[in-house]
């Protein structure tokens, strides 16, 4: 009997051995991404000046994590208005070259600041650079470059053994910004209630999504290594008097900064890494002043620590990746069409708005010039999925919350979080409901941006149809 009790607990040894190996390893690294002073800054078209000085550091951070089968997948979020093509294709080439990385197994994220730098030729058209101006945005791109690719690497040689678990907290401080608004015909005057007509300003009864998804991942004794996580808005506490005229010039990491250096400062030798979620059309409230994005970033910061303290989901292997580009259309289009913008513009009494219309009317046409109107615009959407607890969707643009909503109703037994401005910001990405609405966020916009306008009302269905191939790919809502 003896002899038999020892032979069942020799073969159960190495059982109990294996199921309490942690399920991963995970390396974090981070590198400071703070442009150099003075420097052009991003997100209002308005801004006169380059920036005075420095009152936060911006950071890269990366999360590598490898699969008990070797599959390794690496997250990166930056604290910057959002990453253009030119920047990130070339971090998934060096990553490819370099570390043996698939595009589908790097993801890149912002925090969508508005007191950030200049991000290569992301929003052109708002600038009108002298040749030395653009000479330094385009060195800054290529050493951010760099500094994303260096920090990959960097996370990966920090790989050790890891635990990896989820929860939700959520804050309240985010308020959809589309505001309908009714203009009396006699006397012009507007107010706001159920209208015709929509401007940006605080609604309190639109769509938003207060969700604050986390992942948390840990030493197999439990010390805390780095928290991911996000929020849907807009990350524009700072900005000054209204939204076209800021009066701030300072580099910062506005709530979302806050919220990081809040969390890292709590849990020494941490790494907190913060992404917008589809926040496109939700702003902070109340907003405009340095001490609201610490109020912000605070109340954002304890809603994870309250995730971090609670009963989370641990997370299993294995991981699984995709990712695809898919195309989106643009509404028709002519060259009269922007001949007649051209003449219109330079007709308005409105010469702040009129100059950017004419420049991106001019680079329409050059593209008709050339014989290539732009019809479309190359749209990336990935998911990463962690055995069957958790996946992150994540699209390219400045996506609305309709989109994030919408996919966790699509997939309602997925631990989801939606991402937004991932991996490329060319423009906003409205629902059909917005799109059709009108306003700041489908119309207007496009033309910062530089593109030919309004997209066709194929979008939704072209964006929904993109995540629903990369989620089937990965094994979600099986």
């Amino acid at each position: 009997m003896k002899k038999i009790l020892l032979v069942t607990l020799m073969l159960a040894a190495p059982l109990f051995a294996a199921e309490s190996q942690p399920e991963f390893q995970a390396g974090v690294a981070k590198v400071k991404i703070t442009p150099p002073q003075p420097f052009w800054m991003s997100g209002y078209a308005s801004r006169t000046n380059q920036s005075m000085g420095v009152l936060q550091d911006l950071w890269a951070r990366a999360l590598a994590v490898r699969d008990p089968k070797g599959h390794r997948v690496v997250i990166v979020t930056t604290d910057l208005i959002g990453l253009h093509c030119s920047v990130s294709d070339e971090v998934f080439k060096q990553a490819k070259k370099r570390y043996k990385l698939d595009r589908a197994d790097v993801l890149l994220c912002s925090s969508h600041t508005h007191s950030g730098p200049v991000v290569g030729m992301n929003l052109n058209v708002m600038y009108d650079f002298s040749p030395e101006d653009k000479e330094r945005v385009l060195a800054y791109a290529a050493q951010l470059t760099d500094n994303i690719v260096n920090v990959i690497g960097d996370a990966l040689k920090d790989l050790a053994p890891a635990k990896l678990a989820t929860g939700h907290g959520s804050a309240g401080f985010g308020v959809n910004r589309r505001q309908r608004r009714v203009v009396d015909q006699k006397t012009g005057i507007e107010s706001v209630k159920a209208a015709n007509k929509i401007v940006m300003g605080p609604n309190p009864e639109g769509v938003a999504d207060h969700d604050v998804p986390v992942l948390r991942v840990t030493t197999p004794d439990g010390k805390l290594r780095a928290m991911f996580f996000g929020y849907a808005c807009h990350n524009t506490t700072i900005g000054g008097k209204g939204e076209m005229l800021p009066d701030f010039y300072k580099i910062h990491g506005d709530y979302a900064g806050h919220a990081e250096a809040n969390l890292e400062g709590e849990h020494a030798g941490a790494v907190a890494m913060f992404t917008i979620l589809c926040g496109g059309d939700q702003n902070p409230e109340p907003r405009n002043t340095l001490e609201l994005a610490g109020m912000h970033g605070k109340e954002l910061s304890a809603a994870v620590d309250h995730v971090l303290e609670g009963d989370l989901r641990p997370v299993q292997s294995p991981v699984r990746t995709a990712c695809l580009t898919t195309q989106l259309d643009f509404a028709q289009h002519t060259r009269e069409t922007f001949e007649g913008e051209i003449k219109k513009a330079e007709a308005s009494t409105s010469k702040f708005d009129s100059k950017y219309r004419v420049r991106r009317a001019k680079l329409m046409l050059a593209a008709y010039d050339q014989n290539h109107p732009v019809r479309q615009t190359p749209y990336p959407v990935q998911a990463i999925r962690f055995g069957n607890d958790f996946t992150i969707v994540a699209m390219g643009g400045e996506v609305v919350v309709d989109y994030q909503l919408r996919i966790k109703r699509e997939f309602p037994n997925e631990n989801l979080m939606t991402i937004g401005y991932a991996n490329d910001v060319m423009c906003y990405i409205p629902s059909l409901r917005v799109l059709r609405e009108g306003g700041y966020e489908p119309d207007i916009s496009m033309v910062y941006y530089g593109q030919p306008g309004p997209f066709a009302e194929t979008v939704e269905e072209k964006v929904i149809h993109a995540v629903h191939e990369v989620m089937e790919k990965v094994g979600a809502g099986k």
